[in-house]
């Protein structure tokens, strides 16, 4: 391994909270997303000669994450796994009053669809730019600018009727 691999792979340890995140974004559970962090970050070390240098080593390491979830979805629809979890969390209770915000932001976000939540977390929480982010998600820049704006709306509603409860 050369010193320059060394290099790339501690920027990749340095990533690991930010790739946690998004996966965890992406599975709405734990463990789905420590699965599908461990199959992209064997992906990545694998095919660690085709990133560019140059280029943003995070925006090749979400792409990977976004892609290895993608092929887990794709999986399970085949052989028809249905994870009684992933139907639980279609619907996130709203939050009890007197519950932090970050939480509140946390179980609003979880009601997002996943193409929102996905726009909103890579462009708010991960900062990245309107086409990097597209580029993450394989979609034109129009199209992620109306996801977060949708997402933007429905996650301001969501948070809004937390506020208005008893």
């Amino acid at each position: 391994m050369t010193d320059d691999d060394a290099a790339i792979r501690h920027e990749i340890l340095e990533l690991l909270p930010r790739l946690r995140r998004f996966a965890r974004s992406l599975t709405r559970h734990a463990a789905d997303a420590d699965d599908v962090l461990q199959s992209a970050l064997e992906k990545a070390l694998a095919r660690l000669g085709s990133w560019q240098r140059g280029t943003r080593l995070d925006s090749w390491m979400f792409t990977i994450v976004r892609n290895t979830w993608l092929d887990e979805v794709r999986a399970r629809a085949r052989h028809g796994t249905v994870d009684a979890l992933d139907a639980a969390l279609e619907t996130v209770p709203a939050p009890a009053s007197g519950v932090d915000e970050t939480l509140a932001v946390q179980q609003a976000m979880g009601t997002l669809p996943e193409e929102q939540r996905s726009a909103l977390l890579l462009v708010l929480v991960e900062g990245l730019a309107y086409r990097e982010a597209a580029d993450v998600l394989g979609i034109p820049i129009g199209t992620l600018t109306s996801r977060l704006a949708r997402g933007r709306e429905a996650l301001q509603r969501a948070l809004d009727a937390t506020v208005e409860r008893p």
